[in-house]
């Protein structure tokens, strides 16, 4: 019982302590709110300060760029056909495909024996018809001289006629001889007729035997050329696809068995919306020839060269819109038809415009300025292009000044603001590629077999010239571990 009454004590005692200390707390707390009420005291609010991005707007010459995706297609391709049908005999051993053959070269041969029987009938045709104009020619000149013939005889008659006549004057001569060469003298202008019709009869048969020499001369080119039909040569230097025929095949004539196209005549055809498009004009509504940069990525690296805009589509598809143009390749290595490439085209030049992020502009072109208290203000800008994640504007006023390069819902005009990257150093560049490096990274791509061979060929040939792109060297370093 002693001990109970003892902890029972305990327990009131150890109730009551802290009973009073909540108590004295609660207190204390409503002392505190009391004189803070009576006082009327605040802390003071301190204005806040965002920390953003700014980029200087300086005014220059810039050429914009407008980016395009488009095609690599060959400007000289050639259907390969076959001229005549008949049974393949010989087969030139590039006639496969991508096949290099050089203009001149024997692709396919057809099998000649028709065509050298044929030909062979026509030499003899036209053996025939040379006699047959020889033969005519003769004709002719035997029937001029008997016309001469008959016509001395005619004039022989003609003055035995008038010695008859004559001699009848006189007394000497008779009627009947007189009718005697009257009649003799009729009968030799009916031989001179006759004479004529047979010169107009030869003449004629030289003409009908011309006739048939040109005929045979005819007959004789086709067949020579259906014998040279026969065999198909490259029209130009090039490289062969679509070959679809093997040697004992056979072909029809018009058939096309292959495609021959020249991969160093090559050329890009792209679109451009119709502003764009306006752009690329001069003064007359012709195209400037503005200069154009094709890019291929393959990759591990970027294929790269430079060309001019050529020409333009006479119309537009059903269904397009803009302008299809083409743009001629300086350098094609590499390339090849059917290529999916970006073209970059440079406009003509801007003057006294500056280049910024197009984070720094809203929908509206407003841009917010930094004043000399580091507080924001809002201005208008001219945007002339879009680039990607950059914008051309034109704004006179703001030559020299600090703008906001990331604009976000926070920021307005009069927040106060502190520049992140006013003193910020720039980037560090590429560090030179010394010959050690050189080494190690024609080995690491040497030793990449999972690397397509011409791919690797190419940067190998790259990596051994004095200058190695600096994206390639960043791109090697990084997967190299450097």
């Amino acid at each position: 019982m002693g001990f109970l009454r003892r902890s029972l004590m305990g327990l009131f005692l150890l109730a009551a302590t802290v009973g009073i200390l909540t108590l004295a707390v609660q207190n204390f707390y409503a002392a505190v709110q009391e004189r803070n009420a009576r006082e009327g005291r605040s802390r003071p609010v301190r204005e806040r300060v965002f920390a953003v991005n700014v980029v200087t707007v300086v005014p220059g010459d810039v050429v914009p760029v407008l980016t395009s995706f488009g095609e690599i297609r060959s400007r000289r391709t050639l259907d390969v056909r076959a001229p005549s049908g008949g049974t393949l005999v010989e087969l030139a051993t590039a006639f496969e495909e991508g096949g290099v053959v050089r203009a001149g070269d024997l692709l396919v041969r057809i099998d000649p024996r028709d065509a050298q029987d044929a030909l062979e009938v026509a030499q003899a045709d036209l053996s025939e018809s040379e006699a047959a104009v020889r033969d005519a020619e003769r004709s002719l000149v035997i029937s001029r001289d008997d016309l001469e013939s008959a016509r001395s005889q005619e004039k022989l008659r003609a003055n035995a006629l008038q010695r008859q006549r004559d001699l009848r004057a006189r007394g000497v001569g008779t009627d009947s001889a007189v009718e005697t060469a009257e009649l003799a003298e009729a009968t030799a202008g009916q031989a001179i007729l006759s004479k004529r019709q047979a010169v107009a009869s030869a003449q004629t048969r030289l003409d009908q035997a011309q006739t048939g020499l040109l005929r045979g001369r005819i007959a004789l080119a086709d067949a020579e050329r259906a014998l040279d039909d026969t065999e198909i040569r490259a029209g130009f230097s090039g490289t062969l696809s679509g070959v679809s025929v093997v040697q004992g095949g056979r072909v029809n004539a018009g058939e096309q068995i292959a495609q021959l196209i020249d991969p160093t005549a090559l050329e890009v055809s792209f679109r451009v919306s119709t502003s764009a498009y306006s752009r690329l004009l001069d003064a007359a509504g012709g195209l400037t020839g503005a200069a154009v940069t094709v890019s291929l990525d393959t990759g591990d690296s970027e294929m790269q060269t430079r060309g001019v805009v050529s020409r333009e589509s006479a119309g537009v598809a059903e269904g397009q819109t803009g302008r299809l143009l083409f743009a001629r390749m300086d350098e094609a290595a590499g390339f090849r038809p059917g290529d999916f490439v970006a073209i970059m085209i440079d406009e003509p030049v801007l003057r006294q415009v500056a280049l910024v992020p197009a984070s720094a502009v809203d929908a509206s072109g407003r841009v917010l300025v930094l004043d000399d208290e580091a507080r924001l203000d809002s201005f208008t800008v001219q945007i002339l292009r879009r680039q990607g994640d950059q914008v051309l504007i034109r704004a006179p006023g703001l030559s020299g000044r600090d703008i906001v390069a990331q604009r976000t819902p926070l920021l307005g005009a009069g927040i106060k603001v502190r520049r992140l990257n006013a003193d910020a150093p720039d980037p560090p560049a590429e560090p030179p590629l010394s010959d050690e490096e050189r080494a190690a990274m024609i080995a690491f791509v040497e030793a990449n077999k999972n690397m397509p061979a011409d791919a690797r060929e190419r940067i190998l040939k790259q990596l051994r010239q004095p200058e190695v792109p600096q994206q390639m060297l960043a791109r090697l370093r990084g997967r190299m571990g450097g």
